[in-house]
């Protein structure tokens, strides 16, 4: 059975809709229905995500509900069957479940971040709303040794570490071997000699249980600001330093050309929190995030369901994230210098 395309039947749902939409991305396939959005995963093993069976599957989207709820608790609603009735496939259906999905209230696309901007709408004043709610948000937000281990420097070298194996390979493709190479010995240099503050943010409590993907994407401007799709599927994408959580909106409002709000929203997430040494970590975790970007992308790239034309937008997009990514490590490679 074509579980997919028997999805993209409104009658599969538990309530009436006019039509049905698929939006896919290289983990997931989301179906709109007029009112509501059901995220069902792939049975994919990408290494840093394993969904290969159904009970990790189920598990993961429970995962996706709680920790979502943290920041959009009306938006997320609830983990529910798919299941075989006499009439067809059912979301919510009685019987042994064939697979599960995720039920979420539709927010409004045009109201999304990054469209708002595109629009030229995006305002200081939403960037300071957003402060509002990340701030006390990473404020109560967990932590405690188990998660301050991700705060270690041999940690956050893993990560970066398994940035740069894929991008090698992208090397003459998507960046010059010169790009790769100044944003690789930047990460390197800036790991070696920034020990001893990546171990003060541990002893601050700066390492918390964050996001993971706060991109512009992820960001609803509209009745209230809704923060939503955070990572659930590996915590060392989850668990980390504050800073790399602003780091990564901060770095998507550059690559969208909005270099000054960028830096307003980094100048007040630093006041309202306190956390003056942020401005030193900035420019390395931007690097970091803008590797990532371009990482996704380049997957994309290779994608078989995915048409040519949206390949070619991932090549250019990826492209795009990479050089961004050289220009933090070069000027970041600047300010090592200069010590």
């Amino acid at each position: 059975m074509d579980l997919v395309a028997a999805l993209q039947d409104p009658a599969a749902y538990p309530e009436a809709t006019s039509k049905v939409e698929l939006v896919q991305t290289h983990i997931s396939w989301v179906f709109l229905t007029d009112r509501f959005a059901y995220k069902m995963k792939k049975p994919v093993d990408l290494g840093f995500v394993n969904f290969t069976t159904l009970r990790r599957r189920h598990h993961y989207l429970k995962q996706e509900l709680t920790l979502n709820r943290r920041l959009c608790p009306t938006i997320y609603l609830a983990v529910l069957p798919i299941a075989e009735e006499n009439s067809g496939i059912k979301v919510g259906g009685r019987g042994h479940p064939l697979e599960y999905i995720l039920r979420m209230v539709r927010l409004p696309q045009e109201r999304m971040m990054n469209e708002v901007a595109d629009r030229g709408e995006l305002t200081l004043e939403h960037l300071d709303r957003l402060v509002g709610v990340l701030a006390p948000f990473y404020q109560k937000a967990a932590t405690g040794p188990h998660i301050n281990h991700y705060g270690e420097p041999g940690v956050i070298i893993y990560n970066h570490e398994e940035n740069f194996a894929p991008m090698k390979g992208q090397v003459g493709e998507l960046l010059s071997r010169e790009l790769f190479e100044d944003i690789r010995d930047f990460a390197r240099g800036f790991l070696t000699h920034q020990r001893p503050l990546l171990r003060r943010r541990i002893r601050e409590g700066r390492i918390r249980d964050c996001h993971g993907d706060l991109h512009m994407g992820n960001i609803c401007l509209a009745d209230d600001i809704y923060v939503f799709d955070c990572i659930e599927f590996n915590p060392r994408f989850r668990y980390g330093d504050v800073a790399a959580d602003v780091a990564f909106l901060a770095m998507d409002l550059d690559f969208h050309g909005l270099a000054e709000f960028s830096r307003h929203f980094a100048e007040r997430f630093v006041t309202a929190t306190a956390d003056e040494d942020l401005w030193q970590l900035l420019d390395f975790y931007k690097c970091y995030r803008a590797c990532v970007r371009g990482k996704i992308n380049a997957m994309t790239t290779g994608s078989p369901e995915v048409s040519p034309e949206v390949q070619r937008r991932a090549r250019e997009t990826a492209r795009a994230y990479f050089a961004l990514a050289g220009a933090y490590a070069r000027r970041g490679a600047e300010w090592i210098a200069s010590w």
